[in-house]
């Protein structure tokens, strides 16, 4: 018979497994009824349901099946068929990894394995799960082994989580080293498919053609090619029977495939036999691309459950894939603008070569003829001071082409030294000696040592004087007080260099840089602000080529010092290159350039007042139009434009933009024309002064400058300037600009003063408004006093006398109500020019509020023999203002009476759409077509005749009122003469 639920006292307790225990008939089973089992029995199953943690029980020479509520959690569906079940029947398709433990447990020898995988079917499927656990054998009464004790931990999710774990760092590890988008598709996959146990298939597609077909990039677990697996898809004819590629594409989200058996037929992949059933597509992206670049397809375990865990392991796989794709681009782009730049510098380099040899052939054959012309004797002072200038710049030009042509041999490693025995101390003693007098004749002193060497120097003779003379031309554009010294020495085996000046001194955030070609020192003060900066660069690399180096110490206001250090001796040069023949032109142009362009940094600004007018100008008489401040560090360039200007303007020219900015708050000037390069204070800092000074705020600046395009041009307007011009400029255009800057800042002062008298004009309108306002207020009360006292000077009259005065006293009382009308006009008048007008808006319907009105004027318009004729079709709700309404319609009817020469006058109220129409209607003399625009303005009336009277307010002030309901008023012809103003006024709802 059937177990009591009671049972016995044993069984007390024991959570929920203790209540199905009581309530299985155990005398089926091979244990026999509760009451029956054996002391060593109940003790176990005691502690078994005791215990939290998962144990079961094998009892018996069938194994029979109990455990507690722990363990029912790993039988899953098999529960409860599995209690009482035998156990090796229970858990067959884990034996092959429990069963020898299980069977040495019934030996007597206690067995325990750590996380063991097993395939269990407790939940319908066979299913992958890792478990710790034990076998311990239960002696029974006999001293035998009546059955066994099986604790266990369910290990499944920490041993996947690790392997997944261990994937995503591979994947991540060694496809991140791919240099191609190609070269990660195959290491991602080549790690993925080590995993095909989560992972039984993957698909990686890349998109081509514009996003419009996908290409199997790389595969594992399907060959490509076939039916789940095609090498080449079109987007734009996807179906339903494969992949949903597109789909994944176009909205950038996972895809959950279910059906992959009825869309490809049994497919069958990784380590087991089972058919999959269903798989994920996720999209592929790229950092910084807003659509996937490609879609990786990967299969369900048809041995896992696809639970939250399993689905975050693909979507970190997307994104690691992801990852490396982005690397593995941005690494391509790289390379790809690296070797762009590359391929740049070369053609710079060699551009700069050819650029260089060209412009040398022409400036040759201007230099010499221009020497031949300074020497000879037919020129005048003032012709050959012009040329002196052009031969200047010239060489100057010559100088940095050459500077130009020794960098592009320099990058192409296509230098020619030929290094020669040099008495150096000699050498560097005559290169110094060219700059004394520049440097005498600038205030500084001049300090040169160099005693003979204890043994022979091996340079080459044109690159040792390029870095000599490069750094007393950099000492000496630096240095405006103190001196210069140049010292030559023997040290270590070495002849060390030493240039050291008193000058402004180099940061030292800067000196990591100072070598670096092209870099240029920002805010360094000095003689001028001219050059590219590639002098001490090329100092730098022609040192190298003599083995040597070249350092740099320096404190910011006390100096600079730069030391040359060369090896003595020749040991360490290419013996091929001692006393070698050059093949290629020299560069070398000796002293002269370095010492004319120092003679220009020590020059004194021009006297303009004596420069000579431009060619096509004549000075004359006439007074100067404008006194201009021109501010330049080139000395040549400030001649010049000196030059150029003073025929037409008057001019101060000055050397830097601190000076400009001193002599412009001393004295503002009319122009400022300003170099954007120049020392102290450069052209936009002298643009921000100038603006910021409430002195000189207004007054047109006009920017000079070498940085020629759009950028440079933009950046000049943009902070402020007036005008920029490039150089070269014509001096045409320069006078122009001037000119016309001139001029506009005239005007704009012109402007100025006109908008400050507009100003004081509506200043003047707003008093006569506010005066016009007070007045109306003002006259209301004496009129409205007056009107009483004619109702009571009637009222009093005896009734005889009453009537002998009634005509006087009606008239009388008439023109109090014109002159009423008239003060609220002015009222009206004010307070819509000051746009004080306020609406009192209420629920009105239209039309009876216009008969209303009508039927107020209808008296006095049969006064004056005019009839009306009232058409109201439909009641028209909306909000208005009832008092302003009714001044519209009173305007309306009183202007067709004045000009409607006696005839019927019309008044129709209707709805047109959302509109409700007040149309009046007049046959009188009418209004010329010309003139019904102005007839709505200020004192306008509609037939220009002082017979008919009135303001001319009255219809302007109808057109405000009605716009200000948001309508509008318009007029026209009456068929057979008249006119016909028509008012649409907005119902609203």
């Amino acid at each position: 018979m059937t177990q009591r639920a009671e049972g016995p006292g044993w069984l007390a307790g024991g959570g929920r497994m203790a209540q199905d225990i009581r309530a299985i008939d155990w005398s089926r089973t091979p244990l026999g009824p509760i009451d029956s089992w054996p002391q060593s029995l109940r003790t176990t199953v005691s502690l078994c349901l005791a215990s939290n943690f998962p144990i079961s029980i094998a009892w018996g020479p069938q194994h029979t099946q109990l455990y507690n509520d722990g363990y029912r959690l790993i039988c899953g569906e098999k529960h409860p068929h599995s209690m009482g079940q035998d156990f090796r029947e229970c858990w067959a398709s884990a034996w092959p990894a429990v069963g020898p433990a299980f069977e040495r447990a019934l030996a007597g020898e206690t067995s325990f394995l750590e996380n063991q995988r097993m395939f269990l079917d407790r939940n319908g499927y066979l299913e992958e799960t890792f478990f710790t656990f034990s076998f311990s054998p239960i002696r029974d009464e006999s001293g035998g082994v009546g059955g066994l004790f099986h604790p266990v931990t369910e290990t499944t999710a920490k041993m996947l989580s690790e392997r997944r774990v261990r994937l995503l760092r591979d994947v991540a590890a060694r496809a991140g080293k791919a240099h191609t988008v190609d070269e990660a598709c195959v290491l991602a996959i080549k790690t993925l498919a080590d995993n095909e146990l989560d992972l039984p298939f993957v698909l990686l597609y890349l998109l081509e053609d514009g996003g419009t077909r996908a290409r199997l990039a790389q595969s594992t677990g399907l060959s490509p090619g076939g039916p789940a697996s095609p090498t080449d898809v079109d987007l734009s004819q996807e179906t339903s029977q494969g992949w949903p590629l597109a789909q994944v594409v176009e909205s950038g989200r996972v895809v959950h495939v279910k059906d992959v058996s009825e869309r490809f037929g049994p497919v069958r992949c990784g380590p087991y036999e089972e058919p999959l059933k269903s798989a994920l597509v996720l999209p592929l992206t790229i950092s910084g691309i807003a659509r996937p670049i490609g879609v990786l397809l990967a299969g369900v375990s048809t041995r896992l459950p696809l639970d939250d865990v399993y689905r975050v392991l693909y979507e970190m796989l997307a994104g690691a894939v992801s990852a490396a794709l982005t690397n593995a681009h941005a690494y391509q782009e790289e390379r790809k603008r690296a070797e762009e730049l590359a391929e740049l510098d070369r053609a710079k380099t060699a551009f700069f070569s050819n650029v260089s040899h060209e412009f040398r052939t022409p400036l040759t054959l201007m230099l010499g003829p221009l020497e031949d012309l300074l020497v000879s004797r037919g020129l005048g002072e003032a012709e050959r001071q012009e040329l002196a200038v052009v031969h200047r710049n010239a060489g100057r030009l010559l100088r940095l082409v050459n500077t130009l042509l020794d960098f592009s041999r320099l990058e192409a490693d296509r230098v020619e030294a030929s290094f020669e025995p040099t008495d150096l101390a000699l050498l560097t003693r005559d290169l110094a000696s060219s700059f004394r007098s520049s440097v005498e004749r600038a205030g500084l002193t001049f300090t040169v040592e160099c005693p003979p060497l204890g043994q022979p120097s091996y340079v080459d003779r044109d690159m040792w004087e390029k870095i000599v003379l490069n750094l007393l031309s950099n000492a000496f554009k630096f240095t405006l007080r103190g001196g210069i010294t140049l010292r030559l020495r023997e040290s270590g085996g070495h002849a060390v260099l030493e240039v050291t000046d008193t000058g402004t001194g180099i940061p030292a955030e800067e000196l990591p840089q100072l070598f670096a070609r092209f870099h240029r020192v920002k805010g360094a003060q000095g003689r001028t602000h001219e050059g590219t900066g590639i002098g001490l660069a090329l100092v730098q690399e022609l040192t190298k080529i003599h083995r040597g180096e070249v350092q740099v110490t320096s404190t910011v206001g006390q100096g600079t010092r730069f030391t040359v250090s060369v090896p003595l001796g020749k040991e360490h040069l290419p013996a091929e290159r001692i006393q070698a023949t050059r093949a290629l032109a020299s560069t070398c142009l000796g002293v002269n350039p370095f010492i004319a362009e120092a003679e220009l940094w020590t020059s004194a600004p021009p006297c303009v007042e004596e420069a000579v007018p431009p060619v096509g100008e004549t000075r004359g008489a006439r007074a100067p139009i404008g006194r201009v401040l021109l501010a330049d560090d080139n000395t040549d360039m400030r001649e010049y434009v000196g030059r150029v200007l003073s025929a037409t303007f008057e001019v101060e020219a000055v050397p830097d933009g601190q000076a400009a900015l001193e002599a412009a708050r001393a004295r503002p000037p009319d122009l400022v024309l300003t170099d954007v390069m120049m020392p102290r204070l450069n052209g936009f800092g002298l643009l921000e002064a100038l603006r910021k000074d409430e002195r000189t705020r207004a007054i047109p600046v006009v920017m000079l400058s070498a940085r020629a395009g759009e950028e440079a041009s933009v950046e000049g307007l943009d902070a402020g300037a007036d005008d920029y011009l490039v150089k070269p400029f014509n001096a045409r255009e320069l006078v122009a600009r001037v000119r016309s800057n001139l001029e506009l800042a005239r005007m704009r002062r012109e402007l100025a003063h006109q908008e400050a008298v507009t100003g004081q004009l509506r200043e003047a309108v707003q008093v006569r408004d506010d005066f016009l306002s007070v007045a109306s207020h003002e006259l209301k009360t004496p009129l409205a006093a007056f009107g009483l006292s004619l109702e009571l000077l009637e009222r009093d009259l005896p009734p005889d006398a009453r009537l002998r005065v009634r005509d006087r006293l009606l008239s009388a009382g008439r023109q109090v109500k014109r002159l009423h009308s008239l003060v609220e006009t002015l009222l009206d008048v004010s307070q819509l020019s000051s746009g004080r007008l306020m609406l009192h808006l209420e629920n009105v319907e239209l039309s009876s509020t216009v008969v209303e009105i009508v039927s107020r004027l209808e008296a006095e318009l049969e006064r004056a023999g005019i009839s009306i004729q009232l058409d109201t079709r439909e009641s028209l709700p909306g909000q208005f203002d009832r008092v302003r309404l009714a001044q519209v319609v009173t305007n309306l009817l009183q202007n067709a009476a004045r000009y409607g020469q006696g005839r019927p006058v019309e008044v129709r109220v209707e709805r047109t759409g959302g509109v409700g129409c007040i149309t009046v209607v007049d046959h009188g003399m009418g209004i010329a077509a010309e003139d019904r625009v102005r007839i709505f303005e200020k004192f306008e009336r509609a037939v220009p005749a002082r017979q008919f009277g009135g303001l001319g307010l009255g219809l302007w002030i109808t057109r405000q009122i009605v716009e200000a309901h948001g309508g509008r008023i318009a007029v026209g012809d009456t068929p057979g003469g008249g006119a016909t103003f028509t008012v649409e006024l907005p119902l609203g709802g």
